[in-house]
């Protein structure tokens, strides 16, 4: 007898061979195991677009929305941003300036190699974890983590054209991005380039054309991010918008900042090196837009820094608040939500799945709940007593991820860019922070959320409830870490070690090992500890110290 999944994966297959998943107008979600088409009957009509502000979305459900993935050859529906890249590309007439935390797409790479060849001037910033062709991550492949191991290994597949196991010099040199790039003299630096090792992310995602025009996405230049997994056919790409706007001021706001990274008569300046960039702001057409290049010093004011600004926009909510965020992990801003969801105002949260309901998100303060980390809690945490059950995880495609980073404030102010609603973002990381004022541009952005809120499973997993309930029995007197200070990674206890995210004792006692032969100087650092790589690293940004 056929099961329900064997039917849904025969009908899977059908639709695949048959070229029609976009016109079926289904998207495929993988929910406990079982395949399940998640159908629009009646796809909406486009929206209209702002004249000089556009936006797209890979999940785009408008009729006429349906592209063909050009690695997997998969119809689906949605907008194809990187076509909407090399669209750009191509019209360059003087200069193409790219700063992007990850760039593994080929069609790009040679796009801008294409422009370079016919004289026009490219640059490109990359994050120096990313800046590495295939031929030096597979000799230090042991070396990676689970999650870039997984990564490794969707690059090899996208690269081994003729699917032998084996990479040939023929298929790096057409299928290698930064092979390509580097083969063909693109400048590229990363951020090492100001002789530090990196120790906070080069996590931009703008693009600057001829001085007037400005792409800025909450994509990386990447087939996950973009398409979907090259190894894996279900996935339809990490749920991700670019935005495309035309205006030399706004472009000149965002060359500055790519000048300042790139270095001109000085050197090269990222991450904390920077100095403090005050919020910008321009009026565009029917637009008014803030522009805020981050990190900040944790020695300023938090109102004074990028997520104090998410803050206070989030105060100007009068109406409703929705939220579609890859993590929400900064307590300030949780608190701010708290005060509105008093005041009467509608909020409505999707955070991804692997983080929603981790013991530092956000995201259980606003559910009424808290995690604990070995019977300590997060810092000043403050679960709502008034708890909201509008909040969950949206339904993707096994492996799909909620990439956006983006609130929507009474359907007509937008808060998005690369910057992460996180304590990292806000004091380590190069971001971009973009609020636009204006209805037409958010309709799309509410459209993007509502599909999305529609299929949502809002509220707590059965698994997180037995996890609390479990607090109560083993930790009868946990206590809340107090956030006066970052921990110290030199002179940290034990135990202080011990509460930080991902490092278990062991982890904790190999830390203070290392530290006695040689202190540590930055956050990268860390590597040079066994048992920690780039995952637990990331999770340790804004946390530590020293």
């Amino acid at each position: 007898m056929w099961t329900k999944m064997a039917i849904d994966k025969l009908r899977l297959k059908k639709i695949r061979t048959m070229g029609q998943l976009g016109f079926l107008l289904g998207t495929v979600f993988l929910l406990g195991g079982c395949h399940s088409l998640n159908v629009i009957q009646n796809r909406p009509q486009p929206l209209p677009q702002d004249q000089y502000i556009q936006v797209y979305f890979n999940y785009n459900q408008a009729q006429g929305s349906n592209y063909t993935d050009p690695y997997r050859q998969i119809n689906r529906p949605g907008d194809n941003l990187e076509q909407v890249i090399i669209d750009n590309i191509n019209s360059a007439k003087s200069s193409i300036d790219l700063a992007v935390q990850e760039l593994r797409l080929p069609a790009i790479a040679q796009a801008l190699v294409a422009r370079q060849q016919q004289g026009i001037k490219v640059r490109v910033i990359l994050e120096n974890i990313y800046n590495q062709p295939i031929n030096s991550l597979a000799k230090n492949q042991e070396q990676l983590s689970d999650r870039e191991q997984e990564r490794y290994q969707n690059l090899f597949d996208l690269v081994d054209l003729n699917r032998d196991g084996k990479l040939s010099t023929e298929e790096i040199a057409q299928r290698d991005a930064i092979t390509i790039l580097k083969k063909a003299g693109i400048p590229l630096i990363d951020d090492r380039a100001d002789r530090s090792k990196g120790s906070g992310l080069m996590h931009h995602k703008f693009m600057v054309i001829d001085h007037h025009t400005t792409l800025i996405s909450s994509a990386n230049y990447t087939l996950s991010d973009i398409h979907g997994d090259f190894s894996n056919p279900e996935t339809i790409g990490n749920a991700n918008h670019l935005l495309v706007i035309n205006n030399p001021q706004l472009a000149r706001v965002f060359q500055k900042e790519f000048n300042l990274m790139w270095g001109r008569e000085d050197r090269p300046k990222f991450g904390s090196d920077k100095p403090q960039r005050k919020p910008q702001k321009i009026t565009i057409g029917n637009s008014s837009l803030t522009v805020k290049f981050s990190p900040d010093s944790i020695t300023y004011p938090w109102a004074i820094t990028s997520n104090g600004l998410i803050g206070e926009t989030l105060n100007k909510a009068e109406k409703s608040v929705n939220l579609a965020l890859f993590v929400l992990t900064e307590q300030p801003l949780a608190n701010i939500l708290a005060q509105r969801h008093q005041k009467g105002i509608e909020i409505k949260a999707l955070i991804d799945p692997s983080f929603a309901f981790r013991y530092y998100s956000e995201g259980l303060d606003l559910l009424g709940v808290a995690l604990s980390n070995k019977c300590l809690y997060e810092p000043d945490n403050q679960p709502w007593q008034n708890p909201i059950n509008t909040l969950g995880v949206p339904a993707l495609a096994a492996g799909d991820k909620l990439h956006h980073k983006f609130g929507l404030i009474d359907d007509k102010i937008v808060i998005t860019g690369s910057h992460n609603w996180s304590a990292a973002a806000n004091h380590q990381n190069d971001e971009a922070l973009v609020i636009i004022d204006n209805p037409t541009v958010a309709a799309h952005f509410d459209r993007e959320f509502q599909y999305l809120y529609r299929t949502a499973k809002l509220g707590l997993p059965e698994t997180i409830k037995n996890r609390i309930e479990q607090d109560r029995k083993n930790c009868p007197q946990s206590v809340t870490i107090k956030s006066d200070r970052l921990i110290n990674l030199n002179t940290a206890t034990r135990e202080e070690l011990d509460s930080l995210p991902g490092i278990s004792g062991k982890l904790a006692e190999k830390i203070i090992a290392a530290r006695q032969q040689k202190p540590f100087t930055s956050l990268e650092d860390l590597d040079r500890v066994s048992g920690i790589g780039q995952g637990k690293i990331s999770k340790l940004q804004g946390k530590v110290s020293w």
